[in-house]
């Protein structure tokens, strides 16, 4: 954003509130220590000034944007983030770049297209609640059996509507298809998965089959296809005395498919009950290559390997994506409720082989005897951050992708501050620390290129406003604080202390507070505003900290207009 234009809306601002100096509420509550000298005293005379441009951001005045009349489905509510207008509702994103256009596949089957990854256009509507007339969305060639186990009012497990959730799309070479896999859900452990083929990314996609159930119990087992995989007798362990024992077994939603290094098929699944689970598929029919009971190895033969969790704990849309260069399987988790405000959030666990095991920064997995809060390296949660016109919230359900770049991004949803389950897309790019551990930057990418070579001193020393994510399951929206990087290496906060260092020659940076060393890196990039700054994204004890930076040139000019 040009200076001229923000100091035009500061003084429009200005003149709302009356006069800024006078306002109690200006000054900082996030000031660090108070320090002798003149130097702390002009931090002190900056901070009002700073607050106003950046914590209270007036209405974006953005042209050409602004301009913008987006499609979006018309079963959600729009709204216009300012430099992000993402134009489009998909709940539940999962993405599939070819050809220099990417597509997202959400929730309710919604479908849209990019070329930015900011802007998107939805090619298909999908259904919404309470819709009748085109239930399978405009993606599917219609066909009853989608429906016949659960996720319809003439299901063998009937609701009132119609639940079809999280598809995912991936070409397979083996059979010339593209495969979309998908589910029906009645309630929170009655769900099936089931995939469909197409010649065409954007389809129509015809029904192939249902292959996993679940939620079944001995009346209804009959309709599922358990019994071609186990026997009746066997099958008892599924449910007791009569009813699916959901804190056992997954509720068989949110797939996500990929190839492996070796070129094998798996697909991921499940969703709080029983935990995550991973099956391997046949690449010639898209089926399930069901495994032999090894219990000691949390194997069983119709759902799959457990990977993680379990005992109804919080935890739902799992996809994961090989590195070759990191050398590692990442598997993306989102933990909470999904709704804005359920602490809906990103989590990232990683191995060195697909069927595991999957472990945090501190070598943990989460089963079903340990609080999960704790465990998995937490991406992105409820946050602030300067710059963006309301706080996100529920960010989470995410997908993630290696372009042919070489750039990396993670692609999710999130809902905003105040306004309810309205959502979007977000896509933002992530960079490996010296660990090996997934850091998104803080803003919504938009072409940014981080130096191989790294940054000088005077780039990336200064204050900084930063949010630390934590690792807590809540409502909570994290906030930004002030923070001070020093030419000697010192960090300094309000009652913070501790140190840093940069690599020489590389963008790694290494920050040590109250004895967690967060590790990550720097990158120019421009903020939501459009402002060019400084950021840094580092990660420690499953913590993700985000620290932006401004021009101190453009604050002086700033400081100078108000006095």
């Amino acid at each position: 954003m040009k200076l001229r234009k923000l100091i035009a809306l500061l003084l429009a601002l200005v003149i709302c509130l009356g006069c800024i100096a006078c306002t109690n509420e200006s000054a900082s509550t996030d000031e660090p220590a108070p320090q002798s000298g003149t130097a702390a005293e002009e931090v002190k005379q900056e901070e009002p000034v700073f607050e106003s441009k950046f914590a209270k951001l007036p209405e974006h005045a953005d042209e050409e944007e602004a301009s913008i009349s987006p499609d979006y489905d018309a079963n959600y509510e729009f709204i216009d983030t300012g430099a992000v207008p993402a134009g489009v509702s998909v709940h539940d994103p999962s993405i599939y770049a070819e050809n220099g256009v990417y597509y997202i596949f959400g929730s309710h089957l919604a479908s849209a297209s990019s070329t930015d990854l900011r802007k998107w256009t939805l090619f298909t509507k999908g259904f919404g609640k309470g819709e009748h007339e085109n239930v399978y969305g405009d993606i599917l060639n219609a066909d009853s059996g989608v429906f016949d186990w659960s996720g319809a009012k003439w299901s063998v497990n009937p609701i009132n509507g119609f639940g079809l959730w999280a598809p995912d799309v991936v070409y397979n070479p083996v059979m010339g298809k593209y495969m979309l896999y998908y589910c029906t859900s009645t309630d929170f452990y009655t769900s099936s998965i089931m995939f469909s083929t197409s010649d065409s990314l954007t389809g129509p996609y015809d029904f192939e089959k249902i292959i996993v159930y679940s939620g079944f119990n001995e009346k209804t087992i009959k309709d599922t296809d358990v019994l071609s995989v186990v026997s009746a007798e066997d099958a008892q362990r599924y449910y007791s005395p009569k009813e699916y024992e959901f804190k056992k077994w997954p509720n068989a939603i949110d797939p996500s498919v990929f190839f492996d290094a070796d070129n094998r098929l798996w697909m991921t699944y499940g969703s709080f009950s029983g935990g995550i689970f991973l099956l391997e598929l046949d690449p010639a029919t898209g089926l399930p290559i069901h495994p032999a009971l090894d219990e000691e190895n949390n194997v069983d033969p119709y759902f799959g390997r457990r990977l993680l969790g379990g005992n109804h704990k919080s935890m739902e849309g799992p996809y994961i994506l090989y590195d070759a260069e990191a050398g590692y399987y990442y598997l993306y988790v989102s933990y909470g409720g999904f709704e804005a405000y359920k602490g809906y959030q990103i989590r990232v666990f990683r191995s060195k082989n697909v069927e595991g095991p999957y472990v945090d920064m501190n070598g943990l997995t989460p089963t079903n005897l340990l609080n999960h809060a704790m465990l998995g390296l937490k991406l992105s949660g409820n946050y602030d951050m300067p710059s963006v016109r309301k706080a996100y919230v529920s960010t989470g359900h995410n997908s993630a992708f290696i372009d042919k770049d070489g750039r990396r991004y993670i692609v999710y949803h999130t809902r905003y501050d105040n306004n309810g389950e309205v959502h979007n897309p977000r896509v933002k790019q992530y960079f490996l620390n010296e660990e090996g551990w997934p850091c998104m930057l803080p803003y919504a990418t938009n072409g940014e290129t981080i130096s191989k070579t790294g940054y000088g001193l005077d780039e990336v020393v200064g204050r900084y406003y930063v949010t630390n994510q934590g690792t807590k399951i809540d409502g909570e929206i994290a906030k930004p604080f002030i923070l001070y990087l020093t030419e000697k290496g010192n960090v300094f906060g309000e009652g913070i202390q501790g140190t840093w260092y940069m690599a020489d020659g590389a963008p790694y940076v290494h920050i040590t507070i109250d004895g967690v060393v967060y590790s990550g890196v720097f990158c120019a990039m421009q903020d939501e505003a459009k402002t060019d700054c400084m950021t840094f994204t580092a990660v420690g004890d499953n913590s993700s900290m985000w620290g932006v930076k401004y021009d101190e040139e453009l604050i002086a000019e700033l400081k100078e207009y108000f006095n």
